[in-house]
């Protein structure tokens, strides 16, 4: 019951409910698509680790990041209600692709129109086509800016209809927190939906149910903290403090014989993050400062010695 209601994502890639505060003033999150993992060694900076200054073997996930495209500017006013939006301003340089997500605007507002406002955001759309996976249709969201009202807004009108790079946004080294929609796997039975135990070899009728359902029905129904069979994965998680190792911008460097499995060739700006991210290849993960980053990772990434590009497809 870590996660309850256990509800499906909305759509493929994930919505954001917050979003972390910060003192510069540039975007506080990027997009890019998961393109799968491999391994690097890397000499272990950690200042009090037992292992410091010697080589290890680290597992990590490579991120494929062209650059994102400021479509409007949101504005917000703060209200006893909540936050509520004042205005939007679009470009009027918006891509032919753009119109794939959804529709232009007919006549395009001014900035100068929007007075009162609190806060401003940028909505930015993706660029697929600059990759290899085969998609045209762009992902639209909203990213927040760091800095005080003036600032955001001072950015906010540089950036209208522009694109982003991701070395604007992040800096090797520094933590993150990774949003994505987990792998959709079906209809899964008990144990592999809540992980119980299998019965006995000699228990009546089923194995890999929950058993008798005893006290768990005096109420006349069956409660919803019975382990049953139903829908798996394809849930909205987040995955806090992932460590940046690397921002790369030569795809030759972690390129595969034949092209990485289920992926292809890295065309764009990719990072290489620390561990495993949900999700299977090609779904897009939004990447965020760390809104809690842990004091004792080092602020500089480490040494990296060697980058795998075996093949991972196997014989």
């Amino acid at each position: 019951m870590q996660f309850w209601p256990r509800v499906r994502a909305d759509r493929e890639y994930p919505r954001l409910k917050n979003q972390p505060v910060i003192k510069d003033v540039k975007p506080v999150g990027f997009a890019g698509y998961k393109v799968g993992m491999t391994h690097i060694i890397v000499t272990d900076n950690l200042p009090n680790g037992l292992s410091k200054g010697q080589d290890l073997f680290v597992p990590v996930t490579i991120i494929e990041c062209p650059p994102l495209k400021v479509s409007s500017l949101r504005f917000y006013k703060n209200t006893q209600d909540g936050r509520k939006t004042v205005g939007e301003v679009y470009s009027s340089s918006l891509d032919k692709e753009f119109e794939r997500k959804a529709l232009k605007p007919m006549s395009v507002k001014k900035i100068e129109d929007v007075k009162d406002f609190d806060d401003v955001r940028l909505v930015v759309y993706t660029q697929p086509k600059l990759t290899g996976i085969g998609k045209k249709m762009p992902e639209i969201f909203e990213v927040a800016i760091g800095g005080s009202k003036d600032d955001k807004l001072k950015y906010a009108q540089e950036k209208l209809g522009k694109e982003i790079t991701v070395k604007e946004v992040f800096r090797e080294g520094q933590q993150l927190d990774v949003h994505a929609v987990t792998k959709g796997k079906g209809t899964q039975g008990p144990m592999k939906r809540f992980g119980i135990s299998r019965r006995r070899h000699k228990s009546e009728k089923s194995i890999r149910n929950p058993g008798s359902l005893g006290a768990w029905k005096a109420q006349g129904k069956t409660m919803w903290r019975v382990a049953h069979a139903g829908k798996t994965g394809y849930n909205n998680r987040t995955e806090y403090n992932k460590w940046l190792m690397k921002i790369g911008e030569k795809g030759e460097e972690i390129a595969q014989s034949g092209g990485i499995h289920n992926y292809g060739i890295v065309k764009n700006n990719y990072l290489l993050v620390k561990g495993g991210i949900a999700g299977p290849a090609k779904r897009l993960i939004r990447l965020n400062d760390a809104i809690r980053a842990k004091k004792q990772t080092p602020k500089n990434a480490p040494e990296i010695l060697y980058v795998s590009q075996a093949t991972k497809q196997g014989n």
